[in-house]
């Protein structure tokens, strides 16, 4: 799927042909939502407002019949109900495949079988498997109980769950070396993952250089891009803080002066968005994954360019 020109090309070519090309590649850009998946990942809501916004932007996203929506999950015991709750709504009240993170940094195996098998009775075929974070009141040099990779096989004994684990293609925080990183992400694929959906990321070629690696090595596993949009420059920059993630020094100059002009943020998110897609897509990438942040507009803005028709599917949330 060749979207981007080479400078060859560009280069050989005289001005109309120049603009031609762009124009074909705009073509080809427009339609490409027919060509990859997309899904979109949503957290349980903590007050009624917030419920309200999440519903609007899952009843937004769910014309775009979206591969799956996932939904977050925390380690304390009134998060994973939150989880398994909005799950079973999501089941309920649509026609979406709802997929719940499960993580094991704070339940042992039996509590985490039993979890398992109450979303496996519920109709869940695929699970996101994560270590999950330490809480705040847990000692920082205290070791996990479990690892993402022990509950992958957990998971593979208590049923035939679809598997989903995280990957990082600027290294996880907490290891050593690329090399580990890697190393760790194919133990997960090995135990039964069949699919690595990562951190969120600016640097595209971090991203290509991870998936290639992975490949080189043998891991058979897809690797799907985490797609996060930028709504709020200083809140991404907090995030990035603890997720190991670089911002280009491009980028920070694009969000200069916008920190009392959200519409403006907005339409750079879009832009930049839409340009990691069209890069990835070029180099074969087929699925992508949302952050949505339990908003909608900014991802249905990015599908709608991407070709993304409501009026061409049929909503899967119930009237």
């Amino acid at each position: 799927m060749a979207l981007i020109p080479t400078a060859e090309i560009v280069k050989e070519s005289n001005s109309y042909g120049v603009a031609r090309l762009f124009d074909q590649i705009n073509q080809q850009v427009s339609c490409l939502y027919n060509q990859i998946k997309v899904s979109f990942e949503f957290f349980p809501p903590q007050n009624e407002k917030a419920v309200a916004t999440l519903w609007k932007s899952i009843d937004k996203l769910s014309v775009l019949n979206p591969e799956f929506i996932s939904i977050t999950y925390g380690a304390l015991a009134s998060s994973r109900n939150l989880t398994h709750d909005l799950i079973a709504d999501v089941q309920q009240r649509t026609e979406l495949t709802a997929v719940p993170h499960l993580t094991c940094v704070d339940a042992n195996a039996d509590e985490l079988k039993a979890i398992a098998q109450r979303y496996w009775d519920l109709g869940v075929r695929h699970i996101v498997a994560l270590r999950g974070d330490f809480s705040e009141d847990m000692k920082a040099d205290k070791k996990p109980q479990s690892y993402a990779v022990d509950l992958v096989r957990l998971l593979r004994e208590v049923n035939d769950f679809e598997l989903s684990v995280a990957a990082y293609p600027e290294v996880h925080p907490e290891a050593p070396s690329a090399n580990f990183d890697l190393d760790n992400f194919a133990r997960k694929v090995d135990a039964g993952a069949s699919r690595g959906i990562t951190q969120f990321f600016y640097d595209n070629e971090a991203f290509l250089r991870f998936r290639d690696t992975a490949a080189a090595r043998g891991i058979q596993a897809d690797v799907v891009p985490g797609i996060l949009p930028v709504t709020n420059y200083k809140k991404l920059l907090r995030f990035t803080e603890f997720a190991n993630v670089n911002i280009p020094s491009w980028m920070d100059n694009l969000f200069q002066e916008t920190d009392n002009d959200p519409l403006l943020s907005k339409l750079l998110g879009i832009n930049i968005a839409l340009e990691q897609i069209k890069v990835l897509a070029d180099q074969g990438v087929k699925h992508f994954h949302f952050y949505t942040l339990n908003r909608a507009d900014l991802t249905y803005s990015i599908c709608h360019y991407l070709g993304a028709r409501a009026s061409c599917s049929e909503s899967s949330v119930a009237a």
